[in-house]
């Protein structure tokens, strides 16, 4: 792979075209192959990336530390508490403090100003590990998993049901850069941003697909290749979940919603899940689930990121 993304910052979905992309997930697949075969891939030998968690993580931060480790290089967990950036330091110092000392850094954070900030301020390569807006790894993940699944994205239609949050955000992007038609079916007054759903319909115009919120999760899933959900209540809304347990009733995703999909739809969550709420237990743990394989393709993906950036 022609390393062409060296020194590029991976903040959001949409700031990589259909290209870039693509050879992300061929690059991943092809270290993933390699990982199977016990084969060296020690690209990143001496290099350090710095991990500042300011949001709790177990799929971001082991995939990220496992996958520096297997590329050769080592990976540092920084908590708010382990930082003066919890005492008052400056984004923007912090920033470039760390850039004399590590070769990237990968953020996971609340507020998207908070990545742009750093991203501005460093000398190094900066990786979103997830905001409020935005979690471009986890869908660059999900976008390999169903191209592994499926083979390819020509004629593909996905529908998201429950919340215009980070997910489905990032994910309708995802859809629209490589041409799979996305439809988002929320409850009124939670859609996604209208200037981040304004933005993926013309993405989509240029790769041949389209983008569509309803308030119906029957009108999105019917005749869908792929159903995704996630948490109702995301971190920072756990205060108002019982609320939330009564606004997204409607939009769980059981098996009487999932017999309007194709019968080999994949079922795809981004995990936590809370079996019961988004997600009905027969169909998370059926034979149409894909979450785990999701799961494991964090590693596969961002050490492809890594790799790349690095």
């Amino acid at each position: 792979m022609k390393n062409k993304l060296q020194g590029k910052d991976f903040l959001r979905i949409g700031d990589f075209t259909k290209e870039e992309l693509m050879d992300l997930i061929e690059f991943a697949i092809k270290l993933k192959n390699m990982q199977k075969l016990g084969e060296p891939h020690r690209y990143l030998e001496g290099k350090t990336l710095a991990m500042i968690f300011e949001k709790s993580s177990t799929r971001t931060r082991v995939s990220f530390e496992t996958g520096m480790f297997q590329l050769g290089g080592a990976a540092q967990f920084l908590s708010s508490s382990d930082m003066q950036l919890g005492n008052g330091e400056t984004i923007a110092d912090t920033a470039k403090v760390l850039s004399r000392y590590v070769d990237a850094i990968m953020i996971r954070t609340f507020g998207h100003d908070i990545v742009v900030e750093m991203a501005e301020n460093a000398t190094v390569p900066v990786i979103n590990g997830l905001t409020d807006d935005a979690h471009p790894c986890q869908v660059l993940a999900d976008l390999m998993t169903i191209y592994e699944k499926k083979g390819s994205f020509d004629g593909l239609k996905f529908a998201f049901v429950g919340d215009g949050n980070n997910m489905s955000q990032s994910l309708l992007m995802g859809c629209a850069i490589m041409g799979i038609d996305c439809y988002i079916a929320v409850p009124e007054g939670n859609e996604v941003k209208q200037s981040v759903l304004k933005q993926a319909q013309e993405k989509a115009k240029l790769s041949g697909s389209s983008v569509v919120q309803t308030y119906d999760p029957h009108e999105a899933v019917k005749g869908v290749d792929i159903i995704y959900t996630d948490v109702w209540a995301s971190m920072g809304w756990e205060g108002d979940k019982e609320e939330r347990l009564k606004l997204f009733a409607d939009y769980q995703v059981n098996e009487a919603l999932v017999a309007g999909a194709k019968d080999d739809y994949l079922f795809m969550h981004c995990l936590p899940a809370i079996r019961g709420e988004e997600v009905a237990e027969e169909v998370i743990d059926g034979a149409n689930s894909v979450v785990f394989d999701q799961a494991e393709n964090r590693l596969h993906a961002q050490k492809a990121v890594l790799a790349s950036i690095v």
